[in-house]
């Protein structure tokens, strides 16, 4: 079936099938947040974005495989609530920005920065730093050979805005980062994967850019 990226928590993960990467999203808990499962389809290797919720969940779609790593992409507790036993059960080892990593329930394995890779099995993701809906946010880009453009956005942005901020600085320099690094350096096919709800594309979103400077949220 065709990937929608319209999830339900307690329902099945919608599967995409890339030609090399798998990308699982799966909605969990109370905050409808998303997990997602990325599987290399040459190596076998996984890696988990955001360890929200539901841990039992989360641990049945990655299966009897393996988990190689799980990024959080930010600190807020709804988007690493099943983390410790995530990765207390599989052995993966912790991906996080610094500024947000002392944050975490579990110490970072991997530090990460603007510009540092990802790796999954063959594939990579591209690290990319958000400043304001808090200091470490971080967003992940996987560029397919065959395709176009994936992203990862965690809580940096949504359809419809960027995500929350708690000062007009804050929101200065998240939309400011996100119209430097990721509208400007991606195209309008590319496909945006956020922290909750449903997907979008960046097309669709371009166009309403003045929309949000203007209201300032």
């Amino acid at each position: 079936m065709t990937y929608s990226g319209d999830t339900r928590v307690g329902g099945p993960a919608d599967t995409r099938e890339l030609a090399d990467l798998t990308i699982a999203k799966l909605a969990v808990g109370p905050m409808d947040n998303n997990a997602y499962l990325l599987r290399c389809r040459r190596t076998g290797e996984a890696v988990l974005i955001d360890a929200a919720d539901e841990a039992d969940r989360i641990l049945e779609l990655v299966g009897d495989t393996g988990l190689a790593r799980v990024v959080t992409t930010h600190r807020h507790q709804d988007h690493w609530r099943a983390l410790a036993e995530v990765v207390g059960t599989t052995g993966a080892r912790t991906v996080a920005h610094p500024a947000d990593g002392g944050e975490l329930p579990v110490s970072v394995d991997e530090p990460v920065e603007h510009g540092d890779r990802v790796r999954v099995g063959a594939c990579d993701l591209a690290v990319i730093h958000l400043r304001g809906h808090t200091p470490g946010s971080i967003a992940l880009r996987y560029d397919d050979p065959g395709g176009h453009t994936h992203l990862f956005t965690g809580d940096s942005l949504f359809p419809g805005g960027v995500g929350r901020t708690r000062s007009p600085e804050d929101f200065r320099s998240l939309i400011t980062d996100v119209e430097e690094r990721v509208f400007a350096a991606m195209d309008d096919a590319t496909w945006v994967y956020p922290g909750h709800g449903a997907d979008t594309t960046l097309g669709a979103e371009r166009p309403h850019l003045p929309e949000w400077h203007a209201r300032g949220w």
